[in-house]
């Protein structure tokens, strides 16, 4: 294994290589550049967080397609997410900006390109934030009842996800060298918590299914009657699981040795999350007793009633302990990321009040505004589910149809631009276009699949509402640009118009 991945904490002082490179890129240098490889593959490792996705969306996975479709599910989507996370950590080395998709989407494609880009990335970062807090209190309600008979209603689970929005945004304040130390735990803590979960599952219970189920089992319960429509909606288990982790290139201006430490972050993450997820969806699926049961579970958390079934009250119980803190750590990463990106997006003026959330604290140089208005803003996201059973998964959708197609603009651009592209020193090399082109299609396809009915009959309730919410953002955004498309722009690289001449060239 690589000694990077496995090592500690680390507090190295900030190159002054970087530095320059971002002033180079049109930036003047105002966060603290605190954060080690280790801390920036932490922090989208944090934020896949299989302990979250996994559990969060089990549920939903045994209804759309069952067993079958969430194992092979996981193997072929994670194949397809590490092309696209090798084709953007090409360009995030040659782009270490907290900007990140949109930056890259803006050098390379033009202002519009990154405005776009921009917004489609906002969206999925807020959605994030809201999915993985709420699913969070869902677990932490299920806890609630397996320990002191607390009986779980929408508002309950609600007033307990702003609580946890209010812990990350405190957490969030206090600099990048918390967030640091507390991702690198976090990794440790999730390889830790699935090993151990996995473990109890497999040693524990007296009965087990049999690797046929396992593997091979097809439930619909979505109303479709077309298995390959309901296998693809299927799909969004792990493809909801394996976003965020743009992590690694939002902090790369916090990051030492950014232009390569941050592409190795975002592949790292990407291939360690996929084996330690697979692990634990096996551990899970082996483990059920009672499917019927499993689903209609009264703790409202399927994955707890696989634990409750197969090692009792006081078994399930610490072992949600271990999920919820997963999932604590998996949020707060997840709002170091987004803050990031509120702040670099303001800093080049494209939100309303953008003066205010492009703010940086002078003690701790760390975007406090932006914090707070990425909390607020996933509180809103998660309001609907006050008074919709369907809302939760309707917010994850939201998430992956907003991330997914921005991951896919600046490597589509970057292989429009051909050799006028100047890679950094992480580069593909001659897998660049075979790899980029691959990332290109999976995202086409998956964008599409997630704009699709997951229920049917299509009610009001059932109704997939995150291509309601792609077009409101598209319709604003463009709204916007009328706006601001004169005071909004990133900045001319200084000393470089040469090479920005060269890149531009028949391609903006």
């Amino acid at each position: 294994m690589s000694r990077t991945l496995w090592a500690g904490p680390e507090r190295p002082s900030p190159p002054t290589d970087e530095e320059e490179r971002l002033r180079e890129l049109g930036y003047q240098p105002v966060l603290a550049r605190r954060m080690g490889g280790f801390g920036n593959f932490a922090i989208s490792f944090s934020v896949i967080s299989v302990l979250s996705g996994c559990m969060t969306l089990y549920g939903f996975g045994l209804g759309t397609g069952g067993p079958a479709v969430m194992m092979w599910g996981w193997a072929g989507v994670g194949l397809f997410v590490l092309c696209v996370g090798l084709a953007l950590a090409e360009v995030t080395s040659a782009y270490p900006t907290s900007g990140a998709l949109y930056y890259m989407a803006d050098r390379l494609g033009g202002r519009r390109w990154g405005w776009y880009t921009g917004w489609l990335n906002l969206l999925g970062l807020l959605g994030a934030i809201a999915g993985i807090d709420y699913g969070a209190a869902l677990f932490t309600s299920a806890f609630l009842n397996l320990r002191f008979g607390f009986e779980p209603t929408p508002g309950s689970t609600f007033v307990i996800f702003l609580c946890i929005l209010l812990l990350h945004a405190v957490l969030n304040l206090f600099g990048v060298r918390l967030v640091s130390v507390l991702n690198s735990i976090s990794v440790w803590w999730h390889l830790t918590g699935v090993a151990v979960i996995v473990g109890a599952l497999a040693i524990v219970p007296d009965r087990h299914q049999s690797a046929g189920f396992v593997f091979t089992e097809f439930v619909n319960d979505t109303g479709w009657a077309n298995p390959f429509y309901v296998a693809a909606i299927g799909l969004l288990l792990a493809q909801y699981t394996f976003s965020g982790y743009d992590a690694s290139a939002h902090l790369s201006e916090e990051t030492s040795n950014a232009s390569v430490s941050a592409a190795k972050g975002i592949v790292r993450a990407i291939w360690v999350s996929w084996i330690a997820g697979f692990a634990l969806l096996a551990g899970l699926t082996f483990a059920i007793q009672d499917y019927a049961g499993t689903q209609n579970s009264a703790t409202g958390v399927p994955p707890a009633q696989i634990l409750l079934d197969a090692l009792g009250s006081a078994g399930a119980s610490a072992l949600l302990l271990v999920v919820i803190v997963a999932q604590l750590f998996c949020g707060n990463a997840e709002v170091a990321a987004a803050s990031r990106m509120v702040f670099a997006f303001s800093r080049d003026n494209a939100l309303p009040g953008s003066a205010i959330w492009r703010k940086v604290s002078s003690r701790t140089q760390t975007p406090v505004p932006a914090v707070w208005l990425s909390v607020a803003v996933a509180a809103v996201l998660a309001v609907p589910s006050l008074y919709s059973a369907t809302a939760y998964g309707a917010v994850t959708a939201i998430n992956v149809i907003g991330i997914t197609p921005a991951y896919a603009i600046p490597i589509f651009l970057r292989l429009r631009a051909g050799n006028r592209f100047r890679p950094g020193p992480w580069s593909l090399g001659r897998w660049s276009r075979p790899v980029g082109w691959t990332a290109v299609v999976w995202v086409a396809v998956v964008t599409v699949l997630f704009c699709l009915p997951q229920k049917s009959p299509v009610t009001v309730d059932s109704m997939n509402y995150a291509v309601i919410a792609l077009a409101v953002v598209l319709a604003l955004a463009t709204a916007w640009w009328y706006v601001a498309r004169r005071s909004y722009g990133t900045p001319a690289p200084y000393g470089s118009a040469r090479e920005q001449a060269e890149i531009s060239e028949g391609i903006v």
